[in-house]
């Protein structure tokens, strides 16, 4: 099922309000996403646990499935101590939760969700003092100082673990891990002991991938002042690079903000 949103129609719309009526949020069975079914959807997602975004994406839907949120996803309560500790305002973090992550931190086999970057293992390799170029010439898809030959989805750990035959750590280093796409050769500057435990702490849950963004973003003093002044341009640019203006992420982070800050003015 595709992720559903305010504004969208159709079968799967009216199979969402069957499983929300079934779940003791009624809501008219009209197959279109409007005001109501998004109020069903966060008062759902608030009683499981889950954050309250609106948003019947695929962890909503597993929650309606099995009556429960599954331990290892994110949380409002996640959300909301997280929002505390940066000293930012809740709606500014859902919005950089719902545009700025990958959504889930998890693949369906159980791995974190990884981006495996060819261009980021050259030039760690040549840094380490390892022949880039040869190993570039024999690996070009993973070694490489073009960015590119990504396969996505669980075919970027297959390109991670032929890297990690090259070198363990400087692989995983060259990786972005977890639905906040943060990159592992961060590991020491947000206080991990390794590569290895950044790895496996990222591995548990998606509330530990939160974590790993809330130290990436203290870390970051101009990044962590744009987004408690919710200055959306200069922290699309900080957190993206200049590719934020082609992806309008400034734009979608603003109406985000704008639709969460809404809802919570509204009495749950």
């Amino acid at each position: 099922m595709r992720k559903l949103v305010n504004g969208d129609t159709g079968a799967d719309v009216r199979e969402l309000q069957m499983r929300l009526t079934s779940a003791g949020h009624a809501v008219e069975r009209d197959g279109w996403f409007g005001e109501n079914t998004e109020a069903a959807v966060r008062a759902f997602q608030r009683r499981v646990g889950l954050v309250a975004d609106g948003i019947a994406g695929p962890k909503t839907m597993a929650a309606l499935h099995i009556g429960q949120r599954p331990s290892f996803l994110l949380s409002q309560a996640d959300i909301d101590a997280a929002a505390e500790t940066l000293g930012v305002q809740v709606p500014a973090l859902m919005a950089v939760n719902e545009i700025e992550s990958r959504g889930e931190g998890f693949l369906p086999g159980g791995q974190p969700v990884v981006l495996f970057e060819r261009h980021v293992m050259h030039q760690r390799l040549a840094d380490a003092g390892k022949d880039a170029e040869a190993l570039a010439a024999r690996y070009p898809d993973l070694v490489n100082t073009k960015r590119g030959g990504y396969k996505g989805g669980a075919q970027e750990w297959y390109r991670l673990n032929l890297a990690r035959q090259i070198d363990q750590d400087i692989a995983s280093e060259s990786a972005s891990w977890g639905a906040f796409q943060i990159m592992g050769y961060h590991w020491h500057a947000l206080g991990y002991a390794s590569i290895g435990d950044f790895v496996e702490t990222v591995s548990r849950n998606e509330a530990a991938q939160l974590d790993a963004f809330v130290r990436f973003i203290l870390a970051d003093e101009a990044l962590h002042k744009a987004l408690k002044t919710r200055k959306w341009a200069d922290f699309a640019k900080g957190y993206n690079g200049p590719a934020y203006k082609a992806n309008m992420y400034d734009t979608r982070l603003q109406r985000a903000y704008e639709r969460h800050a809404a809802a919570e003015a509204v009495p749950a």
